[in-house]
């Protein structure tokens, strides 16, 4: 006859389920590990020189923002005016004369000497519309961090065309170079004007793939490519415009040494970093087609495109979602297995 087993007591019923050994051992195991990493680092503060090189690491920190111009770059570069103090790091501004993006070669070599013996300004952020430099070709064993904010293409040309004639809430009173022309974006490009040819279009390409003579060709598929390129392996992160908070976000949780403070500023401040062009009107569909013809745009938006893809990759293994929220994961690796062992 078949024996059924004994019926579970409430109390039974109502406790845990009980961990299988494997989990057990893996938990010793981190557990050990982590008191192993602990031995290590009392070990190193004991002599002192690596934990100062560490630090020394941090302060001889340079970030550069070479902004292209109409990406929200002036709101996002007055969030650093005002956390430099409170983190105390030093902001300096590019000026170069004309807004020219393109330096002389021998504005190259004095930059870069600025930028990496400049010892009384580190660490420092440097902004300005100027194309990317690879540091590399001067010899400089200790490149800068590259950072940048890229727009949709259209929606950049559409608010640099306003902006000419308009300026924005930020220096009302500052008189622009187009001012007094009242023609609309859709009339200019209805009526085939300069300042609204396919060919403004080329310029966030060019801000990336840097100080080549192919690299300021219109339409260049090298300049593409080169741009792309350096996008992936020269910069530390390219946001979106039209996601500055995600972008700001993750500058804060790799580069807190600079943003600490940066997200909770951007979302509860006074919003006197934010930047509005006046006057500004949304193209119609038939003008934003007709502009989306030209092989310029096709090439602008791929290359925006490609950089969207590769900053949304980022921030997914960056962050989680929780009731429309996004929060930064904690670390998610630890070091076990340490050998020699300490005695």
């Amino acid at each position: 006859m078949r024996s059924w087993p004994e019926p579970k007591s409430d109390a039974q019923l109502t406790e845990p389920p009980r961990r299988p050994q494997k989990f057990q051992y893996l938990k010793q195991e981190r557990a050990i590990a982590r008191h192993e990493v602990r031995e290590i680092e009392q070990r190193h503060t004991m002599d002192g020189p690596r934990q100062e090189a560490a630090l020394d690491e941090e302060e001889d920190m340079v970030i550069i923002y070479n902004r292209v111009p109409k990406t929200a770059s002036t709101s996002f570069t007055n969030i650093a005016y005002d956390l430099c103090a409170k983190n105390k790091y030093h902001v300096l501004h590019i000026n170069t004369t004309k807004n020219n993006p393109v330096m002389s070669l021998q504005d190259q070599v004095r930059f870069v000497k600025n930028i990496t013996s400049w010892k009384e300004m580190k660490p420092g952020f440097y902004h300005g519309h100027v194309s990317y430099l690879d540091f590399a070709k001067f010899g400089v064993k200790k490149k800068p961090i590259y950072i940048n904010v890229i727009r949709d293409p259209i929606e950049r040309l559409v608010s640099y065309y306003y902006f000419l004639r308009f300026g924005d809430d930020y220096r009302p009173g500052l008189r622009r170079r187009k001012q007094g022309d009242k023609k609309t974006f859709d009339e200019c490009v209805a009526e085939g004007g300069s300042d609204c040819a396919p060919e403004k279009l080329w310029l966030q390409i060019p801000f990336f793939c840097g100080h080549s003579s192919e690299c300021w060709n219109v339409g260049s598929r090298w300049a593409m490519d080169q741009a792309k390129y350096n996008l992936i392996n020269e910069y530390f992160l390219v946001g979106v415009t039209e996601e500055l908070e995600d972008f700001i976000m993750l500058l804060e949780a790799a580069l807190p040494r600079f943003f600490r403070g940066a997200t909770e500023l951007y979302r509860t401040g006074k919003k006197s970093h934010l930047r509005k062009t006046t006057e500004k009107k949304l193209p119609t569909k038939q003008t934003i087609a007709k502009l989306q013809q030209s092989d310029i745009w096709k090439m602008e938006n791929e290359f925006y495109e490609f950089a969207l893809e590769q900053f949304q990759f980022i921030r997914a293994h960056a962050v989680r979602e929780k009731d429309g929220d996004l929060y930064i994961l904690a670390q998610n690796f630890f070091y076990e297995k340490i050998y020699p062992k300490s005695n």
